[in-house]
């Protein structure tokens, strides 16, 4: 349970119709199972010591009697499977039925929720036979001296790991209006458990999902739905057993649709509830709950949930391209106000041949169509300097042909050398006066060409660049609106890659592609044999890692070993060990002393979740110390 992460399970065992003994084995056995996979809160369907479906039989006094004895012995067979496991079963207390979820936790019955919402339409009758939950608490005796809690407002809480909170609702109560999850999530539960016999039709699975990922996003709670299978009455319907786990809108874990299964992963308790403690509108509130505490051992969990490595990107292509699509209209959105509002006809953008200026110049473009204004008002100018490379010059002329756009060639060389001389700067010193300079001198070129024409220059940093301070102060660090600053390296890459898809023009699709195909560099140190000597992964580490540690600190506020410990599963095979941790401690040590470059950032669209603007997401002093961050580090290879 290291780092918040949780084993669950939802488990569908086969039952028989009001056949109470066969079901006590068939949940035993599913309990264990569960358990022995390392799953400590266990979920399993609605009303499956009796079956769902004994419709009339409810009504019989045999079959409600022998509920309770199936019930201790479902606790006393499960004592020592070391989890939470909520059970359906159908109790009557005073004088009316109830469909109830019971909690079980070391052979000891915790307490009873019973259900809210009694669907009584089209199939459902559940209004025949049982009774609306009540919701204040009443002390139920199960059995002669044995009294436990029962009604809605219940949480189980876990004695040994504070943030684990589970709240119960039953099938119907999920699809209303008003489910009772809302009002547990606001009392503090982390995670709902759903028992459930949602029979299946066409399409219903997608709509059940869509409920299920919806309110865990809604609620930032894990959802455990556990759904009633093979066994059920097919009298007139059929249930399916298609039980879900999701996290904050995330599906982690679905089970196939007839065949009763059991589904086990892992919720991140600490990433809900520092999702929690970031949006202010998640109100809490304290409506009285009966707090029942449980006690689990706590131990290691193996974890076996994916964990993306490119957590900016999509997966899927189809979703990939809908992402890139999305993000150049929001990017090209945010350039066509600022044009309309300052009325400028002109952009002025520095083209270097590499990904971060082209991806500025296709916006452009699209932003000017949006305008119904000429790319003939887009100035590129290329700037060859003592590290430019004939294949990035070649590629800059050749994207900004293809794309009607103007072009110009200022040679920066000979105004770097007289600067040079003016600082008493050795030219054959390549220090980092060297290579700012140059940065700083294009970056004056564009600014003028910008006042001379009447337009503005257009930013071409990426976030990655100035989460890691890749950039040079007041040189390519400032633009009058920056196009790219929410966009990180692993998804520029994809963003130019989808234009060179969808152009419909060889000749700018082969430009694209071979720009992919370029090492990324600043080219600011002289070439080597004809080829590009700088290499920025080289110098700050691959971008893969900065963009996954980027994501997990910025977005889930996780701490340093729990980035390294997701990274090892991520970049498993890619990445030795040490080289993660390097580049992690690197990643924080820049991050930390980088950040007066952020705190004076050009305005600029935000394109996902994550962002570094000091007028937006990051509001961070420029003087913090990483010291506790960079701490949490030291000594992790020996830990090992």
């Amino acid at each position: 349970m290291q780092h918040g992460f949780i084993k669950v399970a939802a488990a569908t065992p086969e039952v028989r119709v009001a056949d109470i003994s066969f079901n006590i084995n068939a949940i035993v056995d599913a309990v264990n199972a569960a358990g022995e996979s390392g799953a400590k809160v266990i979920v399993l369907p609605e009303l499956c010591v009796t079956g769902y479906t004994c419709g009339d039989l409810f009504l019989q006094e045999k079959l409600l009697r022998e509920v309770p004895p199936a019930l201790f012995l479902i606790a006393g067979k499960t004592k020592n499977t070391d989890a939470i496991i909520f059970v359906g079963a159908p109790l009557a207390y005073n004088g009316k039925l109830y469909n109830t979820a019971v909690a079980i936790n070391g052979g000891k019955i915790l307490g009873i929720v019973p259900k809210t919402y009694l669907p009584n339409y089209n199939e459902f009758y559940e209004m025949r036979h049982f009774y609306r939950g009540m919701s204040e608490p009443v002390q139920f005796e199960l059995a002669s001296g044995v009294i436990v809690p029962m009604g809605t407002r219940l949480l189980f809480c876990c004695a040994g790991m504070p943030d684990l909170k589970i709240g119960v609702e039953i099938c119907e109560d999920l699809w209303t209006p008003e489910p009772p999850s809302i009002r547990h999530a606001r009392n503090g539960a982390t995670v709902i458990a759903n028992l459930s016999a949602s029979d299946d039709i066409t399409g219903k699975d997608s709509y059940r999902n869509g409920l299920v990922c919806g309110q865990s996003a809604r609620l930032v709670c894990g959802y455990l739905y556990a759904d009633a299978g093979d066994g059920e009455s097919t009298q007139d319907v059929v249930y399916t057993g298609h039980s879900l786990i999701a996290e904050n809108g995330r599906l982690l874990k679905e089970s196939k649709r007839f065949a009763n299964e059991i589904i086990c992963t892992e919720l991140d308790l600490e990433r809900l509830v520092a999702e929690r403690l970031r949006m202010t509108t998640f109100e809490p509130c304290d409506d009285g709950y009966c707090r029942i505490s449980f006690s689990l051992t706590i131990e290691e969990v193996t974890l076996t949930r994916a964990v993306d490595a490119a957590p900016f990107v999509p997966n899927s292509r189809r979703d990939r391209e809908a992402r890139c699509d999305e993000i150049l209209s929001i990017q090209a959105m945010g350039l066509k106000k600022r044009l309309k509002h300052t009325g400028c006809k002109t952009v002025v953008i520095g083209i270097s041949g590499g990904l971060d200026s082209t991806l500025a110049l296709l916006v452009a473009v699209r932003a000017f169509d949006l305008l119904k204004m000429e790319h003939e008002g887009i100035q590129a100018v290329t700037m060859p300097g003592f590290g430019t490379t004939d294949r990035t010059y070649e590629n800059a002329v050749s994207l900004v042909k293809s794309l009607g756009a103007s072009l110009t060639e200022v040679d920066i060389r000979d105004a770097v050398e007289i600067h040079f001389r003016d600082i008493g700067q050795d030219s054959a010193v390549h220090d980092v006066t060297y290579e700012n300079a140059q940065a700083r001198e294009r970056t004056q070129i564009l600014m003028d060409i910008a006042n001379k024409e009447g337009g503005m220059v257009i930013g071409t940093g990426d976030l990655s660049e100035l989460a890691l301070g890749w950039a040079t102060y007041n040189g390519d660090h400032m633009s009058m609106y920056a196009v790219n600053a929410s966009v990180p390296k692993t998804l520029v890459r994809h963003l130019v890659r989808y234009y060179a898809d969808t152009c419909k023009d060889d000749d700018l699709n082969g430009v694209l592609l071979d720009i992919l195909d370029t090492p990324v560099s600043p080219e600011l140190l002289p070439p080597e044999d004809g080829k590009i000597s700088q290499k920025t992964e080289d110098l700050v580490g691959p971008y893969e890692l900065h963009d996954f540690f980027l994501y997990y600190m910025l977005r889930q506020g996780f701490a340093p070993k729990k980035i390294y410990r997701l990274a090892q599963i991520a970049f498993g095979g890619r990445y030795e060990d040490k080289v993660i941790l390097k580049w992690l401690k690197t990643f924080y040590r820049r991050f930390f002393s980088q950040q007066f470059k952020r705190s004076c950032l050009p305005d600029g669209p935000k394109v996902g979740s994550v962002a570094v603007s000091p007028r937006g997401d990051l509001r961070m002093p420029s003087d913090a110390c990483a010291k506790l961050w960079l701490d949490e580090l030291d000594g992790v290879m020996s830990e090992q």
